[in-house]
């Protein structure tokens, strides 16, 4: 999520900035439905306060003044401590850096005029094309499961009391930094219902003093340990809650990673939707389990970050990610589906438009199928400033509007706000709708038990609770209000330590990065070291020379010497953006390794540069007995750039000279006769072509992006103090080509709308390396152990015999709440006798009664139409009989090595030949394998044990865009293989 203040207003906000009449306020006629009109910019007639902000200045501040400092290191960007700038460093946009600012404004102003009178500036006056997303209202009501049932009929309780204006304080943010934490809602005072904190992310706790630097999603899911992930979501969890967080800002598990070079691919847990879907349910069971309020994000196919934004990347649109039913409910849907299935509380919808549609005001999305096809119980929340409309988001299902503000960063109008309650006074938003999205969030809030004030104290003045920490100051005595024009203090910074007993998140954070380091070449059994070198000394008379290379093993400048950790320096345990966090501390590789290389015997030098001084320094390489080389590939989110990547990755190479820098070390370790090995820390895969097979080359180990415990826990794999027990979340390809059409980043626009198209549907990954032929350099799920393992004795066993359907729809388990439909009076909603209002802070009242004028509203197209409720639908996740189990996958696995060790039992399903489908009578098609599951399993050496993995009636169905349900085939043999990997799999059955 973005956190700028600088953004330039969107098309779709300029549309919505003057209605058309009273009625009308509120609609977007860009919500992008295929029933929607259109207007050109030069039909409207914008109020004077924003028709001074003229298009192209803003968008070349935000975009090419970016863009012109991209180059530029962060050296000279210091910090206002813990790695935050200051807060007027925090307004993202390129003014921000005044020289730069008005030099680059100068000349692109000059360039405006140039192209406005040449007509380029064409595409700031063009309508994005109609929507594809089709109309499906109104939105489901909630409250319709048995394990939400008690939730509901208290929040019904709560929500009959409150007046309009509370209704409209739960829905709405008050505005960006209104308040301490990156979203803030304001109470319902009258019910006793709270202000509520929502806090990035899903790494560990942004902005927050003295909590953990997790290891981040990709390193998380390359353990393929459903334990890790539990534990890692409970102390994420608990982290939060003492810092007085109600809503997590995570997991996320979009974008899925068809792109090995997006941004953000870091975040989530790896490019198959199983692998994701599981780490993201065990880390919402860890998170809720202590009560905080987790956040699936970000729904759905938010696959990149160039042009996921309105005028973040120059244009008046954000992109549009366009995919077929069957390729967004079996990849990008699932597991969002499996989330909602262990019932997270909220969901947050993506930037850009799915099928021309924002995804934040797509009802087919948001109501038919988060809501009715996946029954989802919990609410809705924009990404912050993603939403580009107000009543018809509403009615397409969002529930929460953050963090308040409106088109613009900081702007004071917001969308819902006022603008909900003059909307819900007018007659254009159903009372029952606003009364559904206030229940969502009051019974979220009952069902994470938020109620127990032993355990959630009421926020000041009331008690003592609410955050204990400021995300827009590092002072403990800090304004209360720091977007406003109040300059009352308090203290807002407790400093609370919340990393755990004798800092045991820290040694958890080291367990996650130990099992997230995946070891890919060991030749000549080099690992694991020795605490005295390697025993075949080259010089014998002295000590054991080992040389350590590259930036990446040291300290840098700090790990929070850049904003949201937006430059690559030091070595790499983060992305950047609004998923990383602060340090507390970072361990360096270079640290760890001298504290465990016995100094009696071993000489340690090092040279922390990325360009070794040969000819200087010659014996700096030739002297060395091993080399030890450390790279790394840094990425992020949108709203910062670094040394000319701009969030997406560039390329798959390693940065800053990497691969000249293996190859020169490697090359002359011990003039050309000793060893080398490679570690690599990455937000994703990194192309290895250049030097992997070089002879020098024994080892390298793909250590992903490990967090605060990042030099400790590489220590204990090179030791072997564990055994190297990482396996691929992703597939690391020769080179970037390898991952096909669909895997290239669109770094230029192709339209008014840039259109992403998923022309490859299921193919992604592995599944299009296996369709192709390709042959990786090492494929997914791959990792070496320090011991052997065998698979043998494979057993299939039926737990329910086929059939095409799962059984009807079942009916709701429990009835949702109902309410009067009464308009309230207006006179209540008014601003009462002598309020102050803050600057920018977002209300939820009016400021006469003369606003309210009813009308006749223009409801979307389909508004009236009656839905069919989605056979694939019933309870949360689905259908309950999708989640059947009707195979058991039994498996023998012994430990054949020497010492103790660790193995992924992983299984794929590979479908019948010539399937056809019954209500459309084409041939479907699949890929050559699918992971459906896995289990990580510790043998001692000689042990043996049998494994057991259930594969569903979802596993082992396909997606029928005509029947709108999940189907089993019915002729022909499934097989099921067994294996180490999706290219190692020597056990294979068929039923």
């Amino acid at each position: 999520m973005t956190r700028s203040s600088g953004v330039s207003p969107s098309r779709e906000g300029l549309l919505n900035t003057r209605w058309g009449g009273p009625q009308r306020q509120f609609h977007d006629e860009i919500q992008r439905f295929s029933s929607d009109s259109d207007r050109h910019l030069d039909e409207l007639k914008l109020p004077d306060d924003r028709s001074k902000q003229t298009i192209f200045p803003r968008w070349a501040q935000r975009s090419f003044g970016r863009y012109h400092a991209s180059g530029q290191g962060y050296n000279d960007r210091k910090d206002t401590g813990r790695g935050r700038i200051s807060e007027k460093g925090r307004r993202r946009g390129c003014c921000s850096r005044y020289k730069i600012c008005f030099i680059t404004t100068g000349i692109l102003l000059a360039l405006f005029l140039i192209l406005s009178g040449s007509g380029v500036f064409w595409v700031y006056r063009s309508s994005p094309k109609d929507g594809q997303s089709p109309p499906w209202y109104p939105s489901p009501l909630g409250g319709t499961v048995h394990s939400w049932e008690e939730s509901y009929k208290k929040a019904a309780v709560m929500v009959k009391q409150m007046t309009l204006v509370e209704k409209v304080n739960v829905t709405s943010g008050t505005g960006w930094s209104q308040d301490l934490c990156v979203g803030n809602t304001a109470p319902a005072n009258g019910v006793g219902f709270p202000a509520l904190c929502l806090q990035d992310g899903p790494l560990g706790l942004r902005f927050a003093d003295h909590s953990t630097a997790f290891p981040a999603g990709v390193t998380v899911g390359a353990t393929w340990n459903k334990a890790l992930m539990y534990q890692k979501g409970k102390a994420h969890g608990l982290e939060a809650k003492l810092k007085g967080i109600n809503i997590l800002l995570g997991p996320a598990m979009g974008p899925l990673g068809k792109m090995p070079a997006g941004g953000r691919n870091w975040e989530g847990f790896g490019s198959d939707p199983v692998l994701q879907g599981i780490a993201a349910s065990q880390e919402i069971k860890g998170i809720q389990d202590v009560g905080v309020i987790a956040t699936a994000k970000h729904l759905v196919a938010n696959e990149q970050e160039h042009f996921r934004q309105s005028f973040e990347w120059g244009l008046p649109n954000a992109m549009s990610s366009n995919l077929d039913d069957r390729t967004l409910h079996e990849l990008y849907l699932w597991p969002f589906a499996e989330s909602v299935k262990v019932g997270v509380a909220s969901v947050m919808c993506s930037y850009q438009m799915v099928n021309n549609s924002y995804a934040c005001g797509n009802s087919k999305l948001m109501n038919g199928i988060l809501k009715d096809e996946l029954g989802f119980q919990g609410f809705v929340q924009t990404d912050w400033l993603a939403q580009r409309s107000g009543v018809a988001s509403a009615l397409a299902g969002l529930d929460m509007s953050m963090p308040g503000d409106g088109l613009l960063w900081q702007d004071g109008k917001s969308l819902f706000g006022p603008r909900l309650t003059e909307a819900t006074l007018n007659g254009s938003l159903p009372m029952e709708r606003l009364n559904d999205m206030v229940t969502r969030v009051v019974a979220a809030w009952y069902q994470l038990k938020q109620d127990n004030q032993t355990q959630w104290p009421a926020p000041p003045p009331e008690g003592n609770g609410g955050p204990n920490f400021s995300s827009f100051t590092d002072d403990k005595i800090g304004l209360i209000h720091p977007g406003s024009d109040d300059k009352t203090k308090a203290e807002v910074n407790k400093f609370l330590h919340v990393q755990g007993k004798g800092n045991s998140h820290g040694l958890l954070a080291r367990q996650i990065a130990v099992e997230g380091t995946v070891l890919v070449k060991n030749d000549d059994g080099i690992l694991p070291l020795s605490k005295h070198g390697i025993t075949k000394k080259r010089d014998t008379q002295g000590k054991y020379k080992i040389g350590i290379f590259g930036e990446d093993a040291g300290p840098g400048e700090g790990p929070n010497v850049c904003p949201d950790r937006s430059c690559n320096q030091g070595t790499l345990g983060s992305g950047w953006g609004s998923g990383a966090v602060d340090f507390p501390y970072l361990i360096t590789p270079l640290k760890a390794l001298k504290s465990a290389f016995d100094p009696e015997s071993v000489d340690i030098s090092s040279l922390l540069s990325n360009d070794v001084p040969t000819k200087a320094s010659p014996s700096l390489l030739n002297e060395q007995d091993l080399c030890i080389i450390f790279i790394n590939s840094d990425g992020g989110e949108g709203f910062e750039s670094w040394n000319g990547i701009r969030a997406d990755r560039n390329d798959l190479f390693a940065q800053k000279g990497g691969d000249k820098l293996v190859q020169k070390v490697a090359r002359g370790c011990g003039k050309g006769k000793s060893d080398t090995i490679v570690v690599v820390h990455a937000v994703g895969p990194v192309v290895l072509e250049r030097w992997v097979d070089l002879p020098g080359v024994k080892a390298v180990l793909l250590a992903n992006l490990p967090g605060e415990e990042s030099g400790n826990a590489l220590a204990d794999v090179l030791f072997g103090v564990e055994d190297a027990s990482g396996r691929l979340p992703y597939t690391v390809g020769k080179s970037l080509s390898d991952y096909g059409p669909g895997g290239q980043i669109l770094y230029y626009p192709n339209g008014v709308v840039p259109q992403q198209n998923f022309d490859e549907r299921l193919y992604i990954d592995y599944r299009h390396f296996d369709k192709e032929g390709i042959t990786p350099r090492y494929e997914f799920g791959f990792g070496l152990s320090y011991t052997t393992f065998t698979f043998s004795n494979l057993t299939i066993t039926e737990k329910k015999g086929k059939s095409a359907l799962p059984v009807p729809r079942p009916d709701a388990e429990a009835r949702p709440p109902s309410y009067s439909t009464d308009i309230p009076d207006p006179g209540t909603a008014v601003f009462p006798p002598g309020f102050r209002k803050l600057k920018n802070r977002i209300y939820p009242y009016i400021t006469s009664t003369s606003e309210i004028k009813r009308g006749k509203y223009p409801y979307p197209e389909g508004y009236d139409q009656v839905q069919i409720p989605s056979p694939a639908g019933g309870a949360e996740g689905g259908n309950p009989d999708l989640y059947t189990d009707h195979l058991s996958v039994s498996v023998h696995l012994m430990n054949t090595g020497t010492r103790t060790g660790k193995q992924v039992v992983q299984v794929y399903v590979s479908f019948p030949d010539g399937v056809v489908d019954a209500s459309t009578g084409e041939k479907i098609d699949f890929p050559l394998r699918q992971l459906r599951g896995f289990e990580k399993v510790e043998l001692e050496a000689g042990a043996s044990q049998n494994v057991e993995v259930k594969l569903t009636r979802k596993d082992l169905s396909y997606w029928s865009r005509g029947a709108g349900n999940w189907v089993m085939p019915m002729e022909g043999k499934f097989t099921i293989s067994v294996g180490a990997s999706s290219r190692d799999l020597p056990m294979n059955a068929q039923w």
